[in-house]
């Protein structure tokens, strides 16, 4: 009989283009997003909470295909049931979609408008690289059933409040608002309705916060030579042709009354262009009203996110504090959020045009950015540790513990093996714990403890004299009952 063979243990390694959060990264981004959350419930916004999995027709903007079905996204198909072929069903891509059909399913119970916020995973199945990870976290706040543009003026308000809560001081953030009607109206003027040229005119123009006016001219045009070397074919159009999009794209000026004059004139008679440029100055009106100058919201032209998704007012929050790059060079550390106005994406459901706006947050950017500033990052504490040196006492060092957390104090028991004391204070060093409790027979029957600070005896290590080191001991001793108040006083202390 032939041996078996032996099945190989799996790989101890997460997948392609994921990772794995550790303790303190989970504590930071808990507590951003609940400083978020806080701005959300304040404005008004209510949680949701909705499936991770949504069925592929319900996403909508990946359907299966003979070669790669659901290219895109993470999808599987259920099994067949009898005649009828098993649902395509996927982890969703954003919190967006998810959002078009919980309001369709349930419009009927919800208020209109309706205000939600959310926040968690979601998960993409493109090419991963440095930085980019195929799960990452969003945290979007949508008004849906408002067709005012009052409503988008209200997330951008929101979003500049949310920013500053978080930690992004005023000063090293600006959100930019535009408007993708007045970008139709200048497409309009231009006789680039629909086709080829009016697409190739689309991925130029997104290309200008990357090549400025000159690169976008010179694309628009014959083409360019980019950083590597390469020709890249232009569009093909004149520079009477172009002088639309330039003119649109560099309408931006110092006062937000000459930036809509500017646009005004890049969209001629297009009505529908005209439309976007008084939707834009209803909301610099409305900000205005309510203290958001142009410190902290602007018109800016040169936003042009999702140009096949929105539909009016886009907007994007933009950090403009320099950071250093892989190679040493200084750079703005860019975008962190953005979203806009699709009012088209319920209809899908229900035949029938329900406005929306929103926007979404970049958490992990977010996060990113806050260490950066120096916000968050930190040595993060670990608990008080409280040490074994009599296992037959472990009911009273539970007891212990047990009354440090009730005063709030975060402890815990060292529950590995006792006998060597120095791996207890390894295991409480690596722990990041700030202080440890030391109790065996001895202090028990003299009703005292050790206290032992291991911040102090640390910063003593590495530069005390023997004179200092007795002059300032990091452990000491102190009647049992004042442990508690002993514990909370030390780590105030440290806490400043």
């Amino acid at each position: 009989m032939a041996k078996q063979k032996k099945q190989p243990r799996p790989k101890a390694e997460t997948p392609k283009g994921f990772r794995d959060y550790f303790g303190a990264e989970v504590t930071e981004r808990a507590e951003m997003l609940q400083k978020i959350a806080q701005v959300y419930h304040l404005y008004g916004f209510e949680a949701l909470e909705s499936s991770a999995v949504e069925t592929v027709e319900a996403l909508g903007k990946f359907l299966p295909d003979v070669d790669r079905p659901n290219e895109g996204v993470f999808a599987w198909q259920e099994d067949t049931e009898g005649d009828k072929p098993g649902d395509w069903l996927a982890l969703r891509y954003d919190l967006t979609a998810p959002l078009a059909r919980v309001y369709a399913q349930h419009r009927n119970d919800l208020p209109t408008p309706y205000r939600r916020y959310a926040m968690g995973p979601v998960w993409r199945n493109e090419k991963p690289g440095p930085g980019r990870y195929r799960q990452f976290y969003q945290c979007d706040a949508d008004t849906v059933g408002a067709p005012s543009v009052a409503a988008d003026a209200e997330i951008c308000a929101m979003l500049a409040d949310t920013l500053e809560q978080v930690g992004i001081p005023r000063g090293d953030y600006i959100v930019r608002v535009n408007n993708r009607k007045v970008l139709n109206g200048v497409l309009e003027v231009m006789g680039l309705d629909e086709g080829a040229a009016r697409d190739a005119v689309l991925r130029t123009i997104d290309k200008f916060d990357k090549v400025g006016e000159s690169g976008v001219r010179e694309l628009l045009g014959k083409g360019r030579l980019d950083a590597s070397g390469a020709y890249i074919d232009g569009v093909g159009l004149s520079d009477e042709q172009a002088g639309p999009v330039l003119a649109f794209l560099t309408s931006k000026s110092d006062s937000a009354a000459q930036t809509l004059e500017n646009l005004r004139a890049a969209v001629g008679d297009s009505v529908v262009g005209l439309e976007g440029v008084q939707e834009l100055e209803t909301i610099s009106n409305l900000l205005a009203a309510q203290g958001y100058g142009p410190d902290r919201i602007v018109i800016d032209p040169s936003v042009v996110r999702g140009l096949g998704y929105y539909t009016g007012p886009v907007f994007e929050a933009e950090l403009t504090f320099e950071i250093f790059d892989e190679k040493g060079r200084k750079r703005q550390f860019g975008s962190v959020a953005g979203g806009g106005r699709y009012d088209d994406l319920v209809k899908r459901f229900t035949g029938q045009a329900v406005p929306a706006t929103g926007v979404s947050i970049g958490v992990d950017r977010l996060l990113a950015a806050l260490r950066e500033k120096g916000r968050i990052g930190g040595t993060v504490p670990g608990p008080v540790v409280v040490t074994v040196m009599d296992r037959d006492r472990m009911a009273e060092y539970q007891d212990m513990v047990g009354e440090l957390r009730r005063a709030g104090i975060r402890a815990e028991v060292y529950l590995g093996n006792p006998k060597n004391f120095g791996n207890q204070m390894k295991y409480a060093d690596r722990r990041g714990s700030p202080v440890a409790v030391i109790a065996g027979s001895d202090e028990f029957d003299r009703g005292v403890v050790q206290i032992k600070d291991l911040i102090l005896g640390a910063k003593i290590a590495e530069n005390a004299t023997l004179e200092e080191w007795k002059e300032r001991p990091s452990q000491f001793e102190v009647p049992r009952a004042q442990l508690v108040e002993k514990l909370r006083d030390m780590l105030d202390g440290q806490d400043q």
